[in-house]
């Protein structure tokens, strides 16, 4: 089998191996707290209908309510502002799924719109990503120059370093004015930042969406916009990065596999040619050489009739024959 097969077979193991294990750790940590709130929502309830006599088709009606109601007390969710919001969102492909269009035209229109947005947001991430790899290399050089290190050249893990505290900067900094702005814990903000800019996007923690934000806070609505948007460029540097590191790992590996491949091909062929020259040798001791000139074989093999020839010239040979 070859290496990448093997590879490509470690990689599908430790995948789903590492699927089980994330299962069985969130199977520990929150099962029981779920089953504890399920427990007093159920209690909440029942309380409430027994209070006011509540029929399950009104309980029923007032969560569409409260459901429904939610979204909007961030104010107009497809006004501008919102709309652009929510095609930031569909473009950075984070789905918070907050807001969703409702219309047969708008959920038309957003695949139609994500299509070709996400390949273009994509390319736009990577080519910034690229861009900031190469600022980043550039200082990293000039710094090692001011060091007099050794070596000045930028190498893949000094650029992964900087990428990656580049990245722990912007997150925690945007935590800190989140729990500002939204009222969270520091911790609770830089869940969301993590999760924003991993583009995993749960939608439980969503920036915007208290006291009408969108319509009364312009300059927080931009600095989140900013933040998405330059935040995923960073941390497209750092997967950049990180592909292009196994790419290479992977591409060396092939080259050598190949270059394996291209002896053992090689192989018999000189083996052939080792025969061919014992062959050789061995002729020219059979017809009575004792040692080709200078050790080099013979071009082409040698006749037996000339060398019969060659022998009765000789003097001792024409005495004899007169004799």
């Amino acid at each position: 089998m070859k290496r990448q097969n093997v590879r490509t077979l470690s990689l599908v193991v430790c995948t789903f191996t590492y699927l089980l294990i994330g299962a069985a750790v969130f199977d520990a940590l929150e099962s029981d707290t779920e089953s504890k709130r399920w427990e007093v929502l159920t209690d909440m309830k029942n309380g409430l209908v027994r209070k006011y006599n509540i029929t399950p088709e009104d309980y029923h009606m007032i969560e569409i309510v409260i459901i429904e109601n939610k979204p909007h007390k961030a104010g107009p969710q497809w006004k501008f502002a919102g709309a652009f919001y929510f095609a930031t969102v569909v473009l950075a492909m984070i789905g918070y799924g907050h807001s969703t269009p409702v219309t047969v035209g708008g959920k038309a229109f957003c695949m139609a719109y994500a299509m070709v947005g996400i390949p273009l947001g994509l390319v736009m991430f990577q080519s910034i990503g690229e861009r900031l790899n190469k600022f980043a290399s550039v200082v990293i050089r000039r710094a090692k120059c001011y060091l007099r290190c050794d070596t000045t050249e930028a190498t893949e893990m000094n650029l992964m370093f900087a990428t990656g505290m580049l990245s722990s900067i912007i997150i925690t900094t945007g935590a800190a004015v989140f729990s500002r702005y939204e009222g969270w814990s520091y911790f609770d903000s830089f869940y969301y930042c993590f999760v924003t800019l991993t583009t995993i996007g749960f939608g439980d923690y969503v920036a915007l969406q208290n006291d009408q934000a969108l319509t009364s806070k312009p300059g927080y609505v931009a600095l989140s916009l900013v933040f998405i948007l330059f935040g995923l460029a960073v941390v497209a540097a750092s997967i950049n990065l990180l592909v292009l590191r196994f790419m290479t790992m992977q591409a060396e590996e092939n080259a050598r596999d190949e270059e394996k491949d291209g002896s053992r091909t090689l192989l018999p062929l000189d083996a052939r040619r080792d025969h061919d020259d014992q062959a050789s040798v061995c002729s020219c001791n059979c017809l009575g050489n004792k040692q080709c000139e200078g050790g080099a074989l013979l071009a082409a093999p040698v006749r037996p009739h000339r060398l019969l020839s060659r022998a009765s010239l000789t003097p001792d040979l024409i005495e004899r024959a007169s004799v």
